[in-house]
């Protein structure tokens, strides 16, 4: 019998052959945490007594949820974490505005095959280039950092088969969403999807980071796409280099599947106050919009600032509209592609490298009875400021349009 994805990384990682359902321990590739968390790993390292890295080329810092720092104890934390990056000789350090975690994580460090492991939830954003990545509590991570060791349930392999190409408007975050209509938060939970894409030019690094960020709203343990086309020429060009992709066999048995039809899908929101309350966008036409973010791990990629430029150009916003590309690198390419001029001259905010709003951190909260708009990842209540605000997730053609009108209007008008 063949083997899938998963199985290939997890057996690799454990040095036995794993099924489903089995308690392994695994070695971990690559091991990563960020401002927000990290103070509170280090402190359980100190607790136990070792604060060490067990390979500082195997582990990644950086400062992203609350930076720069909004608050005095954010500044003191930061403080804190420079000297144990300094005392640790942490080798990848990232500070202030070099970008979000797992931007940097999927651009710069994540392989195809690997097991990555975060203090954060969204860490399956890598499984975009085909890694085994999970968010971890303080104490798993913690332990990581010392001996590069973990355990795990393997989950079962779930295939999700993504066929044909995404009309005008529709973008791996339609994808997301489409499957947590379907599915439900937490409906996958205990399984690790694979995604095998029919024409890997269609759906491009961008749409698979999206997807694969969101699969944690799912409740998988990973959210893995299969390496192809897009993925070698993907890390060729970000790192200047040749990757050996590892896919699951043909005959690998899943416990489960599921078809996307890409040319079936149109432009979809999640409606306050969860990530599976989905609609269509012409379920929503017309509702007046106080407040518009575009950026975060989940859509703060250059795809999604080229297409919000592109809407954007047509006028000022009539919705207060922030935007923050998800790193130094993405805000620069953007600029010099002159969206960035775009978003200024339409009205937006524009800074980059910080998940700021998204979190309800800094850079423009949601206030008391406003309606708002966000590329991010959650809508539950208070999330992003005020619990009596509601906040709508979208793509960022479907938010552009409505910080340009003021209200929810079909994005596809400027993308045909």
């Amino acid at each position: 019998m063949g083997l899938t994805l998963t199985e290939k990384i997890l057996n690799r990682a454990s040095g036995k052959s794993v099924s489903p359902g089995d308690v392994v321990e695994i070695n971990v590739d690559l091991a990563a945490f960020h401002d927000l968390t990290g103070y509170h790993v280090v402190e359980v390292m100190e607790k136990m007594g070792t604060v060490k890295v067990w390979d500082v080329n195997k582990f990644v810092l950086a400062f992203d949820h609350l930076a720069p720092p909004p608050t005095e104890r954010a500044a003191e934390i930061q403080v804190g974490l420079r000297k144990f990056a300094k005392a640790a000789g942490v080798k990848f350090f990232h500070d202030v505005g070099d970008g979000i975690l797992h931007q940097l994580l999927l651009d710069y460090y994540a392989l195809p095959g690997q097991v990555v492991m975060a203090a954060d939830s969204h860490t399956t954003t890598v499984g975009a280039v085909g890694a085994f990545a999970q968010g971890l509590g303080a104490s798993d991570i913690a332990a990581i950092v010392i001996t590069g060791k973990t355990w795990l349930v393997a989950p079962e392999p779930f295939r999700v088969r993504i066929l044909g190409k995404p009309g005008p408007g529709v973008y791996g975050k339609d994808v997301a969403l489409h499957l947590l209509g379907v599915f439900r938060a937490e409906g996958l939970n205990g399984k690790s999807a694979e995604f095998i894409v029919e024409n890997p030019g269609a759906f491009p690094m961008d749409y698979r980071a999206t997807v694969s960020n969101m699969g944690i709203e799912l409740g998988l343990d990973a959210a893995m796409f299969v390496p192809d086309s897009e993925t070698i020429n993907y890390i060729r060009e970000r790192r200047g280099i040749e990757v050996k992709p590892v896919t699951p066999d043909p005959d690998a048995r899943y416990v489960d599947g599921y078809d996307v039809e890409l040319n079936r899908l149109e432009p979809l929101v999640a409606a306050p106050h969860s990530v599976d309350n989905v609609k269509s966008i012409s379920e929503v036409e017309g509702l007046e919009v106080d407040y518009v973010f575009i950026g975060s791990c989940t859509n703060g990629r250059l795809s999604d600032i080229e297409v919000a430029a592109k809407i954007l150009r047509n006028g000022k916003v009539r919705s207060r509209c922030v935007a923050i590309p998800a790193s130094r690198d993405i805000y620069i390419k953007a600029s010099e592609l002159g969206y960035i001029d775009t978003l200024v001259r339409a009205g937006c905010v524009v800074t980059y490298g910080t998940c700021g709003p998204c979190l309800g951190g800094h850079f423009g909260l949601v206030g008391p009875g406003e309606v708002a708009i966000s590329t991010g990842s959650r809508n539950f209540r208070g999330r992003m400021g005020s619990p009596e605000g509601r906040v709508y997730l979208a793509n960022a053609a479907v938010a552009a349009a409505a910080a340009l009108n003021g209200k929810f209007v079909d994005p596809r008008k400027y993308l045909t």
